[in-house]
C-alpha cells in the first residue's frame, strides 16, 4: 500500500519552484535583452563549456543582504553569479559564470563569497578554475563591501597561482576592478566584438584626457590580443571561445602536483619529414615560417598557438610529441627577423613560467639575431624585459629541449634555453650559426683599422666576412665545447625530441631553498 506524503510533495514542489526562479536570473525580459545583444546567458554558457549533464550548482539559494537604495526589493535567488563544478572531457573543473541579467552582473558581497568558495574548493581538491566574466564592475549600492569582495577574489587568485590552472573568459563588459582578477589568472580569452576590458571606460577617458575612443578601440578583443597582450586568444563567437577553453584544458594538468594528460597519437614517433632538410633558405637573410617547422614536427601537425597576434616575432603555444603535452617557444624569422624585443621577451617569459608551474616540458626552436636595438626599446626597459626571459628559462625545472635551426647570436643565444642555463638536450641543425654576432658586424669590429687602410674596403670586408662565416657561422665549435649535444639532420628532429622527452621525463632539478625569487618586474 502506497502512502502519499502530501507534506513532502509540497516541499519538493516548493524546492522545484525556487530552483526555477533561480534559473530565470533577472527574468525573461532581461534574458531576451542578453540574447538580442548577441550574448548567451550565464547558464547557457556553462552548458556549452561543460560535459552534458555534469554541472552541479552550489549556493543556488543565496541572496544579497543589502538594504540600501531600494536593493531590499530586488533580492534575486543566487545573486548575480552561477557557481559550481562539472567536467570537461570527464575531468573535474570548478566554474563561475557571472549573470549580466541580474544587476548587470555587478559584484557584491554575496557574489564574491560564492566565487571565493569554489576557488578554495579547487585548491583543496586540485582542479582548474574557469571564470566566465560578464560584469559591470563593483556593485555601487553595497559600497566598500563590494570592493572588499573584489579584494577577497584577488587574494585567492594569487594563492591559487601556480597551484591549479586558472582560466578567465571575458564574455561581455569587464571594467574597473573586474579586470584585475582575469589579469591574475593564467589565460584570458575574449569574444570578438562583444567583450571588453578596461580600467576606465570611454566616458571617463574623455573627461580626463579629452580622447574620443570607442569601447572596441579602448578595450576590445582585437586591441587586447594585438597591442596590450592582456588577451591570449580570441573566439569569433561565444561558442568558439568556450570550445577553445576545452581544448586548452586538454594540454594542462589539473594541478601542479600532477603531469599533463597523455593522449596517445597514431602519428609515427619515428616519422621523418624530408621537407625540413630544405626549409632553411640558402640566403641567411631570407625569412621562413617557424610555424611550418613546428607543424612538421609535432603530432598530426597540430599546433595550439597562444598569443598568436601579439609580439609575433616570437611564437608560443601547446602541441603534442609522441602523445606528450609540450609547450613550444620559437623565434619567428618572418617578423622582425625573429629578434627579441620587450613584448616578445615578456610574452615568452610568461608562457615559460606557466609551463614550468604545471609540469609541461618546454621545446625551444631558436633562430634569433639578437635583441632589438634603439632608443624606444632602451627607454621602455628592454634590459628588464630581456632579463625576465633569462629568469624564466633559468628558473624552469621541467625538461627543456632546444633546437637551433639557424642564427643564435650574442646574448640572445644565451637566453634561448642554452646549455648554460640548464637546457637538458640542446640540438642543432647543420645550418645553425652560433656566434657572438653576424659576420659583417664582427669583421667591422675586429678589422676596423685594416678596413680603413684597405685599397678596396668593400671587397676586403666581403672577403673577411666570408672567412669569419666559414670559421664561426656553424654549430661545430659549440658542439666541440659540449654546448650543443648533437648536430642532427632536420628530418630527424621529431624522433630526437620524442626520445628526449622520454629520457628526461623523470629528471630532477632543484632551485635553492627560498621564499620566492625576485623576478625583474
Amino acid at each position: 500500500m502506497t502512502v502519499t506524503n502530501n507534506n513532502m510533495n509540497s516541499k519538493i514542489e516548493e524546492l522545484r519552484a525556487m530552483r526555477e526562479e533561480g534559473r530565470l536570473g533577472g527574468g525573461e525580459e532581461r534574458i531576451q535583452r542578453q540574447h538580442d545583444s548577441g550574448r548567451s546567458t550565464a547558464r547557457e554558457r556553462l552548458d556549452i563549456l561543460l560535459d552534458p549533464g555534469s554541472f552541479r550548482e552550489l549556493d543556488a539559494f543565496t541572496r544579497h543582504r543589502s538594504h540600501n537604495f531600494g536593493m531590499e526589493n530586488n533580492r534575486p535567488m543566487g545573486d548575480s553569479v552561477v557557481t559550481g563544478w562539472g567536467t570537461v572531457d570527464g575531468r573535474l573543473v570548478y566554474v563561475f559564470s557571472q549573470d549580466f541579467t541580474v544587476v548587470g552582473g555587478a559584484v557584491g558581497e554575496t557574489h564574491a563569497k560564492k566565487i571565493c568558495k569554489i576557488m578554495e574548493m579547487a585548491m583543496k581538491t586540485g582542479a582548474p578554475v574557469i571564470g566566465l566574466n560578464d560584469s559591470g564592475g563593483a556593485r555601487i549600492q553595497e559600497g566598500v563591501e563590494s570592493l572588499g569582495g573584489y579584494a577577497d577574489i584577488f587574494l585567492r587568485n594569487t594563492l591559487a597561482s601556480g597551484v591549479v590552472p586558472q582560466i578567465s573568459v571575458i564574455m561581455g563588459p569587464c571594467a574597473g576592478g573586474a579586470v584585475y582578477s582575469p589579469a591574475l589568472t593564467d589565460f584570458t580569452l575574449m569574444v570578438k566584438n562583444t567583450s571588453y576590458m578596461f580600467i576606465t571606460g570611454p566616458d571617463v577617458v574623455k573627461q580626463v584626457t579629452h580622447e574620443d575612443v570607442t569601447f572596441e578601440e579602448l578595450g576590445g578583443a582585437s586591441m587586447h590580443s594585438t597591442k596590450s597582450g592582456a588577451c591570449h586568444m580570441v573566439g569569433e563567437n561565444e561558442t568558439e571561445t568556450l570550445l577553445l577553453v576545452r581544448e586548452l584544458l586538454s594540454y594542462l594538468p589539473p594541478n601542479n602536483m600532477e603531469d599533463p594528460p597523455f593522449d596517445a597519437s597514431t602519428d609515427d614517433p619515428l616519422r621523418a619529414d624530408a621537407e625540413l632538410d630544405s626549409i632553411i633558405p640558402d640566403n641567411p637573410n631570407k625569412p621562413y615560417d617557424m610555424k611550418d617547422v613546428i607543424r612538421k614536427i609535432v603530432d598530426d601537425g597540430h599546433f595550439f598557438e597562444i598569443h598568436a597576434d601579439y609580439a609575433e616575432n616570437i611564437v608560443v603555444g601547446f602541441a603534442r610529441l609522441g602523445g606528450h603535452s609540450v609547450g613550444i617557444v620559437g623565434n619567428q624569422p618572418m617578423i622582425l627577423a625573429g629578434v627579441l624585443d620587450i613584448k616578445a621577451s615578456e610574452k615568452a617569459a610568461r608562457f615559460i613560467r606557466t609551463c614550468d608551474a604545471f609540469n609541461i616540458p618546454i621545446i625551444t626552436f631558436v633562430d634569433v639575431p639578437g635583441y632589438l636595438p634603439g632608443t624606444d626599446q632602451e627607454y621602455n626597459g628592454i634590459i628588464t624585459s630581456g632579463a625576465k626571459l633569462v629568469y624564466a628559462y633559468c628558473e624552469a625545472t621541467v625538461p627543456k629541449l632546444t633546437v637551433t635551426t639557424r642564427k643564435a647570436y650574442g646574448g640572445a643565444y644565451c637566453v634561448m634555453s642554452s646549455k648554460h642555463i640548464r637546457g637538458d638536450l640542446n640540438l642543432a641543425w647543420p645550418t645553425a650559426e652560433i656566434a657572438v654576432m653576424g659576420s659583417e658586424g664582427a669583421v667591422e669590429i675586429i678589422f676596423r683599422r685594416e678596413l680603413k687602410e684597405a685599397a678596396d674596403p668593400v671587397a676586403r670586408k666581403a672577403e673577411l666576412a666570408a672567412e669569419y662565416r666559414n670559421k664561426f657561422a656553424n654549430p661545430y665549435i659549440a658542439a666541440e665545447r659540449g654546448f650543443i649535444d648533437d648536430v642532427i639532420e632536420p628530418r630527424d628532429t621529431r624522433a630526437r625530441l620524442i626520445n628526449g622527452l622520454e629520457v628526461f621525463q623523470n629528471k630532477r632539478d632543484e632551485n635553492p631553498p627560498r621564499k620566492h625569487g625576485n623576478i625583474p618586474l
